[in-house]
């Protein structure tokens, strides 16, 4: 089962998230291919430098051809095509974890279903894509987690269909393909005809903009997401509004090789794993730390507009 979002660490009360969110996006701007154009910082914090002891911890593989990572970049803002270049939170963070660790980053747009498999057979080496660091994905992949939020609902605005996320029994509703939302979905459309209701219209995406663009034009009457990047589709569409609070909130988590390529599970738990996987992920999540606590971390999210999910502390495998 491939499942995306939802986050935890730094717990967000689900209505004070929202607000959180929502006002920080409403200063994003509109435009670019695949949604707003490239928002700019307001803050500023110490350059970044290379951090000798996490590179030292890199597998040599790795230190010798840089990161490579495998991204979604239908999921604005975390990671987006603006201009026919990959942008976003994600990227960013992303470089800043390259400039920490001393090597080069290079982002490969991949479908989301796709990426996980990918670092398993030795094609990416790095998943940044606004994963879920849940206990299922660390079966296959480590985790350094980074960001908290959960699932929000968007609808067009004045709700004129009347949808509640608790019974939009019959309505049309977009998700995007392996995402948790699509589970989420499905046991609510399971309690609609439990309850002798009508089933809810589930049309699945394979990219996040696409769903958006369908409750946008009126073709889905709702749907399910990200909290930042439902709150970004509401600020950048102008036509959308929020329904509801969020909820389910857990951490994502930038996803590290944990077995060699070609195999398909993890040795469990993480710290009897090979010294190498063990101590690649440590990398990242010290590079992680280092920009938390350097400031670096907090800019870029205010760059996005996503400081509402900042977290302080970075874990290694949270999900129990």
């Amino acid at each position: 089962m491939s499942i995306r979002i939802q986050r935890r660490t730094a717990v967000i009360g689900a209505a004070l998230a929202t607000a959180s969110f929502l006002a920080l996006a409403a200063c994003g701007s509109s435009g670019g291919s695949s949604a707003g154009s490239t928002p700019t910082s307001t803050t500023s914090a110490a350059p970044i430098t290379k951090d000798a002891t996490l590179a030292a911890l890199l597998p040599a593989s790795v230190a010798s051809t840089g990161l490579k990572v495998g991204t979604d970049a239908t999921y604005p803002p975390n990671e987006y095509v603006d201009g026919g270049k990959t942008v976003g939170m994600d990227v960013d963070l992303g470089n800043a974890i390259g400039q920490v660790l001393g090597v080069p980053v290079t982002f490969t747009n991949s479908p989301f279903n796709g990426i996980l498999p990918g670092i398993q057979s030795g094609k990416y080496n790095l998943g940044i894509s606004s994963f879920t660091a849940n206990a299922e994905r660390q079966k296959v992949v480590n985790f350094a987690t980074y960001l908290s939020a959960g699932t929000q609902w968007a609808v067009a605005k004045g709700n004129p269909d009347n949808i509640s996320i608790d019974n939009a029994c019959g309505k049309k509703v977009a998700v995007q393909t392996a995402t948790v939302q699509v589970d989420d979905i499905a046991a609510r459309s399971k309690a609609c005809t439990d309850a002798g209701k009508p089933a809810i219209n589930v049309s699945k995406y394979q990219n996040q903009t696409d769903a958006t663009g369908a409750v946008a034009s009126g073709k889905a009457q709702a749907m399910l997401a990200d909290l930042p990047v439902t709150v970004y589709a509401v600020t950048t569409t102008g036509t959308l509004q929020l329904l509801g609070a969020t909820y389910a909130a857990a951490p994502y988590g930038i996803a590290v090789p944990c077995g060699s390529a070609g195999k398909t599970a993890c040795i469990s738990p993480y710290t009897s794993q090979t010294p190498e996987n063990a101590n690649y992920v440590k990398a990242i999540q010290g590079a992680i730390q280092k920009l938390i606590d350097g400031g670096q971390y907090i800019q870029i999210l205010t760059k996005w507009n996503i400081q509402g999910g900042a977290i302080t502390t970075s874990e290694i495998n949270p999900a129990k």
